[in-house]
């Protein structure tokens, strides 16, 4: 009994070694993570030559700019957002505190060696700060692991909802839910209607409509599916019934003109 006791210790002590040599060694290869100023930076230069590679190729005057803004929660619609974290998986992701200390450090541990992931709205911080992750081009479980849980040191819970909105990959050049909104609905996000920031929604994480709502391909299934984003919306107290109601009475954008 005092020998398996020992190899115990001696393995917990051989974790609490190895564990943080390997954070370190994985950080040390990531790139540069200590403050949102690094995040913008890099997204900056990812982003706007992704634009750039397709108005080169394009002869008509492109109305959507091409700089990438730092992303700013306050000027998404709040309807979207409802929508987004209904359908991450965390319809009270504002209304529960930040994940910090051990919960998060085990959420991240779980996640590289399990893929388990324990109860709790942190779940949706990991999955967002694991997303910008990606889009720095920072690949591995292990790797990503390690990056989330440095952008989740600066970053809050809104700052992570507005990097993933402000970085999500379409299709070439078109980068962001912004770009997005302007593809498909030939108006700004924040010109939208209920109706078709739910429609919107079922080009994001996790249904990826993107290239339906583009070429108006079934717009039936659209519908039923845009008419069960609101009225789950509304079920969970997001959105009032009656507005619900009315954005599912609009017919799907793409057949208006038709």
């Amino acid at each position: 009994m005092k020998s398996l006791l020992w190899i115990v210790l001696f393995l917990l002590g051989l974790a609490g070694v190895i564990i943080p040599l390997s954070y370190l060694y994985t950080a040390s290869k990531l790139p540069p993570l200590e403050s949102e100023f690094d995040v913008e930076k890099q997204l900056k230069h990812s982003i706007e030559g992704e634009r750039m590679s397709l108005r080169a190729g394009q002869y008509q005057r492109n109305p959507r700019p091409i700089t990438f803004n730092r992303p700013d929660f306050s000027r998404l619609p709040k309807d979207m957002v409802a929508l987004y974290i209904r359908h991450l998986g965390c319809p009270r992701y504002f209304q529960t505190p930040r994940e910090d200390g051990p919960a998060w450090a085990w959420r991240l541990f779980a996640g590289v060696m399990t893929g388990a992931q324990p109860p709790g709205d942190g779940g949706c911080e990991r999955i967002l700060s694991m997303r910008i992750a990606g889009t720095l081009g920072i690949t591995g479980n292990v790797a990503q692991s390690v990056a989330a849980h440095r952008l989740h040191s600066f970053m809050q819970k809104d700052q992570l909802i507005a990097y993933d909105l402000a970085s999500l990959y379409f299709e070439r050049g078109i980068v962001g839910v912004e770009d997005a909104a302007f593809v498909l609905f030939k108006r700004e996000l924040s010109e939208l209607q209920l109706s078709e920031l739910a429609e919107l929604q079922l080009a994001l994480p996790p249904f990826g409509y993107y290239g339906d709502l583009k070429t108006c391909r079934n717009a039936t299934i659209i519908r039923q599916n845009r008419d069960i984003l609101l009225e789950d919306l509304a079920g969970w107290k997001l959105v009032s019934e009656d507005r619900a109601r009315n954005a599912m009475g609009q017919p799907v954008f793409c057949t208006r003109s038709m």
